[in-house]
């Protein structure tokens, strides 16, 4: 397994080039670009903006994994789905053009103007058509575990068995309700076979990292955990703190 963060929060207030020689300078090897922060990769820039990008990482010993999106495919109105579904497309496009592995995009609840199964199967169609363009774009599709009720792992597990596609994995994001009396084992068992993304948060926090590490490990992960922690005072001495624990949690 590899160290990595994602730029929401603690990231979220500098350049790309501040991102990286941090990054760099604190243990991490790779981030993921959250959109809507003052790096401003998004996929509004040119293809020159593009290439220094992927220039500027290829330069580094930080890896460009992903991109953050806020892209979500739960709404009943199959109009706004399609503008979500054509957002992502537009990010895909991105993260080939500046060499990211993949896209992160999230469920966000379940309306109840239909039924549980109608919005599974919505989200699982959004999520076909975009790992099939992506696979033909070379970049991966994160489902991110997020959302009131899409968090709860049997749910996302019912999501991602609809998409079927094997472009799209799931995003392991440690939420709280991955714990059935105090282990995260089920929760693991259920998405096992879609992870191919980590969000890691407060490591000094209730949740068991140690567990999640070793359930890591054992399944052979050796992609990115990234960080998704709040802002702090000191980044940089944080961001030292977070690497170090993270190496102490993750000795086997």
């Amino acid at each position: 397994m590899l160290l990595g963060a994602v730029t929401y929060n603690i990231l979220k207030d500098w350049d790309l080039e501040k991102i990286i020689t941090t990054l760099e300078a604190t243990g991490f090897q790779g981030v993921e670009l959250r959109t809507e922060h003052a790096h401003k990769v998004e996929p509004s820039i040119g293809p020159a903006e593009r290439e220094r990008v992927k220039q500027r990482f290829a330069r580094s010993k930080v890896r460009l994994v992903s991109y953050g999106t806020t892209c979500e495919f739960h709404a009943v109105d199959a109009a706004v789905r399609r503008k979500q579904i054509d957002t992502a497309k537009s990010f895909i496009d991105l993260a080939h053009d500046t060499g990211a592995w993949g896209i992160k995009v999230r469920p966000n609840g379940l309306p109840k103007e239909v039924s549980v199964d109608t919005t599974i199967g919505n989200i699982g169609a959004a999520l076909t058509e975009i790992g099939e363009y992506g696979a033909g774009r070379g970049v991966e599709i994160y489902l991110e575990v997020h959302g009131r009720e899409t968090q709860e792992p049997p749910i996302a597990a019912k999501i991602l068995r609809a998409a079927n596609h094997t472009n799209v994995g799931a995003c392991w994001n440690s939420n709280p309700t991955d714990l059935v009396k105090g282990s995260i084992g089920p929760s693991y068992d259920l998405l096992r076979p879609f992870i191919k993304h980590v969000h890691i948060n407060e490591l000094a926090g209730p949740y068991p990292y140690r567990e999640l590490f070793k359930l890591l490990r054992e399944s052979h992960y050796d992609r990115y955990t990234l960080c998704e922690a709040q802002e702090s005072k000191e980044p940089e001495r944080f961001l030292r703190w977070y690497a170090a624990l993270w190496n102490e949690l993750n000795r086997p």
